[in-house]
């Protein structure tokens, strides 16, 4: 449910996207010749899909699910359950926005630039955790079923939300004032930041955005305080952050510190980051630290 809202926060399709969304979907045979869809893509594959459906291939070689969720959403249900093959195959996508598709008759470049986001259980019986009703194979039973992904995919994957059970004086209480309406709205601001500052910098929309900014631009829009910066080099140091890790704590903090209405980027806005990814929870910080960042 949390996954398919996703595409009722994002902006809506430039002109630029929408062409680019039409065409592929025009390519795959979705819809007629001529003409264009308006919505963000959401794609959610069945964990049997095979490498072909998921980045594209075949003899004709059609896009995947990758390049039909352009500008879109990837959702990735019960992630654990995919071939390791076929997850493996995203990790290039993910990195440039763009899948290439080699036949021995066909060399395509599809786009590829998405919104991944997946959901697992912790264990392959839906148990896990500690306490009642807890997995009696813990914790090797987590250990094997999410050790099926790999690490690099992982890396690539900027908040990681580990979501307890729903109680039932959870469902007892009263729905969230903040609607799907009101977390666009503070979508759109962060999203017209990112926007003036490219113009104020003299970049192109895209590449002014967190999302694609990078090497000086980068460095440029998200670099965070002093206090941040220590803290940010105090996780690589310890090993909880690798190279591609820092850049992209960086786009996640900056987001959040846009989120938030913020000038610059702050310490607190770095550990938050930083506590979304995984591995990082214990990088130098205390616990107190850590309970202020999520607070």
């Amino acid at each position: 449910m949390l996954a398919q809202r996703l595409p009722g926060l994002l902006p809506p399709l430039s002109t630029r996207e929408l062409l680019e969304t039409s065409m592929v979907w025009s390519m795959a045979g979705l819809i007629a010749k001529g003409e264009l869809t308006r919505a963000r893509p959401f794609r959610a594959p069945h964990h049997s899909a095979s490498m072909a459906a998921m980045v594209g291939g075949g003899v004709r070689a059609k896009p995947g699910e990758a390049s039909l969720a352009h500008n879109g959403v990837l959702f990735l249900d019960e992630l654990p359950e995919f071939p390791p093959q076929v997850l493996d195959s995203l990790r290039q996508p993910l990195e440039t926005g763009e899948v290439i598709v080699a036949r021995a008759n066909h060399h395509v470049r599809y786009p590829a630039r998405v919104q991944l986001v997946a959901a697992m259980n912790p264990c392959r019986c839906g148990l896990g955790g500690q306490g009642r009703g807890a997995c009696g194979k813990a914790p090797r039973c987590q250990v094997d079923y999410q050790g099926r992904i790999s690490g690099p995919l992982f890396d690539r994957i900027d908040l990681q939300v580990e979501v307890p059970p729903v109680t039932a004086a959870d469902l007892a209480l009263p729905p969230p004032a903040e609607g799907t309406a009101e977390a666009a709205a503070r979508v759109a601001a962060a999203r017209a930041l990112q926007a003036e500052r490219a113009r104020d910098a003299g970049l192109p929309e895209e590449a002014g955005l967190n999302a694609t900014a990078s090497g000086a631009a980068l460095e440029k829009i998200a670099a965070p305080d002093e206090p941040g910066r220590a803290l940010l080099t105090r996780a690589a140091e310890l090993g909880g952050l690798t190279a591609r890790g820092w850049t992209r704590t960086l786009r996640l903090a900056r987001t959040i510190a846009d989120l938030e209405g913020a000038a610059g980027v702050l310490r607190r806005h770095v550990a938050e980051a930083l506590i979304y990814r995984r591995g990082a929870l214990d990088a130098g910080m205390t616990p107190a630290e850590r309970l202020r960042a999520g607070a």
